[in-house]
């Protein structure tokens, strides 16, 4: 009878867990987690809901407050993990799989989030003026590249991200002197995005130019844009030294999450080998789990070396390095 019993109670576990369902708030694009969620599904029975956007999901969140009914908030950049923090819309997770499956640089020291991959901010060379260059963000700023650089704007928050990190290891004073050297030696105003970079290289508007690996990935992978990105050598910054700035996609359990346990597992799973192999072929983002390694074409840039600087530091010069860009005028 108590066999019959346990039995009984392990059949209702079970059924209530297949019929939860984790609700997501995602700046992440459909086409990259879609598959993963599937699997998800697929694995643990445990459904999901996604709302897609590409802003506006915090205030959302804080509107809803207890009555929100998201689990899990996925995003881009450190700077958006740590404005869920301060707004108070998140909480912590204690789990053994996401400790081991993520290394420390890349969790909140309060486990407030976790990241899921990593982007590199590269520096773009034209194959044909300039070939491979082995330099350091510091060289951008020195007088021989006059006139060489294109960037996006430096409000973005990738750019942010990296004056973030110039301030972490430089200081305020010496940031800024090297702001000031970069943008006299752009070839034009900040403007366009990253793929807009690797364009102007191609089309000889500037030798350099700042950008994220992905992206160059994604063009490699264009019939239409390929012919840019062929064009252009991808190279790591700052690897006799400290190594090249690194910034993170994350996620986080919400603050009034109605299913916690549901959407720790699918942290767990989203941190997990299979998922971590996804994140990689469908955006060629870095891996943040060791065990898995990137794509085959993202792979055949070669190894490098990236900064060791912990990513919730770079959240902590956030407002430092808006600061510093307004002061030196950048975009203007």
């Amino acid at each position: 009878m108590r066999q019959i019993f346990a039995l009984v109670a392990l059949l209702l576990s079970v059924t209530a867990q297949a019929a939860e369902t984790v609700t997501i708030y995602s700046y992440r694009q459909p086409f990259l987690i879609a598959p993963m969620l599937e699997k998800f599904t697929a694995e643990t029975g445990i459904e999901t809901e996604v709302v897609f956007a590409k802003k506006g999901l915090d205030e959302r969140l804080k509107r809803e407050g207890r009555l929100t009914p998201a689990d899990v908030m996925l995003t881009t950049d450190i700077s958006r993990l740590a404005n869920l923090v301060a707004m108070d819309l998140v909480q912590p997770v204690e789990s053994e799989i996401l400790t081991k499956n993520l290394p420390a640089q890349y969790r909140d020291p309060s486990n407030n989030w976790f990241a899921l991959t990593v982007r590199v901010r590269n520096v773009y060379s034209s194959k044909e003026r300039v070939g491979k260059a082995n330099l350091s963000y510091e060289d951008l700023a020195k007088p021989e590249f006059k006139g060489k650089i294109c960037t996006r704007s430096g409000k973005n928050a990738y750019n942010i991200a990296l004056v973030s990190s110039m301030i972490a290891h430089h200081g305020e004073t010496k940031t800024i002197e090297w702001l000031q050297g970069v943008k006299a030696n752009l070839a034009r105003k900040p403007q366009g995005n990253d793929r807009a970079q690797i364009k102007a290289i191609a089309e000889g508007v500037c030798d350099y130019a700042i950008g994220n690996s992905y992206y160059f990935g994604k063009m490699l992978s264009d019939e239409k844009q390929r012919p840019f990105a062929d064009q252009v050598e991808i190279n790591f910054p700052n690897q006799a030294d400290r190594g090249a700035h690194v910034n993170v996609s994350g996620a986080a359990l919400t603050k009034y999450s109605k299913h916690p346990e549901a959407a720790i597992k699918l942290l767990e799973f989203l941190s997990a080998p299979i998922a971590q192999q996804m994140y990689a072929e469908a955006n060629m983002e870095y891996p943040v789990n060791p065990m898995v390694k990137p794509s085959e074409l993202v792979s055949s840039w070669g190894s490098f070396k990236s900064d060791d600087l912990p990513v919730h530091r770079l959240a902590e010069y956030h407002q430092d390095a808006v600061k510093l860009l307004d002061k030196v005028k950048f975009d203007l």
